[in-house]
């Protein structure tokens, strides 16, 4: 059993304050993407709609990239994959769940089954390639070539009179005209704050887990996906008590999809993962049931009642517990 003496001094560590300080300018960094690069592209004449499925959506996926990134090549593969199929997860059960239980979450039927077989699809491509144990570069090739299609398909449907079943968090207003060195500068700064709030996470999540003798899967799927999570929980939370509960869906959807096809994709491409016989047999499963579960969920009435959340939230913590050892 850890002394308490010892558990305080882990609380008040180094590592907690580049953890807590990596998830903190995680979250700036992203912000500062999605107000900066938006502007940006409106201002060099692209449609707002365009804009919001393209620029927006990868945006928000941000954290992810530069987080598995900075893990998966500084460290391991394992908490560059660990990350992705544990932010997923999360998403699924803490985010929606979680929002779900402050307020009931009504689900635009178009939204679920235009963009909800991509999440899936998105999903089964990840286990499939993944079964041979290697994550290569032939592999992130197919995985941004669906990202491809999928984001074509987003600008079809922005570009549509039905373009209602956009994701609100994708929505971007034409508030600007031009180009200023303002904006340049907040893209700049936004670069600096996930590239720093990336090592602060995984070099404080690292230091302090390894500390207690977890490995870096367990590390790169709970404590480091929980902090790429953490914003889109934030979020989610705020929007539902400001009765907008229906944003938590899209952002959901939307960031699985992205964190699957564009992150996975782009680390496979320039530096091969290796997919051990545990993520194999238990945690590619367990993720595929909590997506399969959630979108039936989702299609079930077309809400997400509070006792849904509560089973998922209840879902997500038992696959924790699962994973201790």
């Amino acid at each position: 059993m850890i002394p308490l003496q010892t558990l305080a001094g882990l609380f008040v560590s180094v590592d907690t304050i580049y953890l807590l300080g990596g998830i903190l300018l995680l979250y700036l960094g992203a912000e500062l993407l999605v107000d900066s690069a938006s502007s940006l592209a409106i201002g060099y004449g692209i449609a707002p709609a365009t804009v919001g499925v393209t620029v927006v959506a990868f945006s928000t996926t941000a954290p992810e990239l530069f987080v598995s990134i900075v893990g998966g090549i500084g460290i391991s593969s394992d908490i560059g994959l660990g990350n992705i199929i544990g932010s997923n997860i999360a998403n699924l059960g803490l985010v929606l769940g979680a929002s779900a239980l402050v307020q009931p979450l009504s689900v635009d039927s178009k939204l679920l089954w235009r963009h909800g077989p991509f999440m899936l699809a998105a999903a089964v491509l990840l286990v499939v390639l993944g079964s041979d144990g290697t994550l290569g570069q032939f592999d992130g090739a197919g995985m941004l070539a669906l990202l491809a299609v999928f984001t074509g398909y987003m600008v079809y449907q922005s570009r549509s009179a039905d373009d209602e079943v956009l994701p609100d968090e994708m929505q971007v207003e034409a508030d600007s005209e031009s180009v200023s060195a303002r904006q340049v500068a907040m893209l700049v700064g936004a670069g600096v704050c996930l590239l720093g709030g990336s090592v602060g996470l995984v070099q404080g999540g690292t230091g302090l887990l390894r500390s207690f003798g977890f490995d870096d899967l367990f590390i790169g799927i709970t404590i480091i996906a929980f902090g790429t999570s953490l914003p889109e929980l934030a979020t989610s939370l705020v929007s539902s008590l400001r009765d907008e509960a229906e944003f938590s869906i899209g952002n959901v959807v939307g960031s699985n999809i992205y964190n699957v096809l564009a992150v996975i994709g782009l680390l496979a491409l320039v530096h091969p993962l290796s997919v051990n016989a545990s993520v194999q047999t238990f945690h590619f499963p367990v993720m595929i049931a909590f997506t399969v579960g959630a979108m039936a969920l989702m299609a079930f009435g077309r809400h997400i009642s509070r006792p849904s959340g509560v089973a998922l939230v209840g879902a997500y913590g038992g696959f924790v517990y699962l994973l201790l050892p």
